[in-house]
């Protein structure tokens, strides 16, 4: 351990971390040790460390031991361009702010975004107005990862369901499907898509044994149910025109009148 600590110190007179730019460790109330930052702690220790029981830093340059602050009250040191003295988060200038009612600091610009009450989660100005609010949202997990996204250092990307994916997660999803993996909500704008869809299915008729065939769908985009003709590439929605359908219910054929 002794030596773990001694490559972290190290580190943080070279400048930082892999996660923060900034010049002294910080002392871990839970077991006293002292690296870079929590996140350097975590990965390293069995237990998490809380950031706002920081107390006291080392200064990386003269190893001073002090209370935490912006920069060393002996060789006059900046431990971070950027300092919150109550996330203890040192940093370089990243336009960050403290948001009172995350809890935690965010990067800004503050004046380009907004706190969501009802979400919990600061978002930006062009959501304003524009996202379906979910009690807590940001409290839950990403669907995708299942780490915490409250917290997170990735940005957050809202869902038009309004469910909350970690962006490198969200454009991850998208290589692989269109869907939100929580309630199968389409995850973007598929307009473009439905009327492409709506060419190949005009194009490519069913064989004559389906061609009577109706089935009952469920529309995951807008909830409604509705009756339509089987098609293997798609069933489109009768309410909003989605194929972002799943058959609900049994098929049955319907015949012509002999009349």
């Amino acid at each position: 351990m002794a030596a773990a600590v001694a490559a972290e110190e190290e580190e943080g007179a070279l400048g930082g971390c892999e996660h923060y730019r900034r010049g002294c460790l910080l002392k871990a109330a839970c077991c006293g040790r002292f690296y870079v930052c929590r996140l350097c702690h975590d990965a390293a220790e069995d237990h998490a460390m809380d950031r706002f029981r920081v107390r006291q830093v080392r200064c990386a340059r003269c190893h001073r031991v002090q209370p935490a602050q912006q920069s060393c009250e002996d060789c006059h040191h900046v431990f971070g361009e950027y300092y919150c003295s109550i996330c203890h988060l040192f940093d370089t200038d990243k336009k960050q702010y403290h948001c009172e009612k995350c809890g935690i600091c965010r990067i800004g610009p503050k004046e380009e975004f907004f706190h969501c009450s009802k979400c919990n989660l600061c978002l930006a100005l062009t959501l304003q107005g524009k996202h379906k609010c979910i009690e807590n949202v940001s409290r839950q997990d990403c669907p995708i990862c299942l780490e915490d996204i409250h917290t997170s250092r990735v940005r957050a990307h809202v869902l038009p369901c309004g469910h909350l994916l970690h962006q490198t997660c969200y454009e991850d999803m998208l290589k692989e499907g269109y869907r939100c993996p929580l309630c199968m909500h389409s995850a973007l704008d598929m307009t473009q898509y439905w009327q492409q869809l709506d060419r190949e299915v005009a194009q490519t008729p069913m064989p004559l044994e389906y061609q009577n065939t109706m089935v009952e769908i469920l529309c995951n985009d807008c909830t409604s149910r509705s009756t339509v003709p089987f098609h293997i590439l798609g069933m489109k929605c009768t309410n909003c025109d989605s194929y972002n359908t799943a058959q609900d219910g049994c098929s049955r054929a319907s015949w012509p009148s002999s009349d």
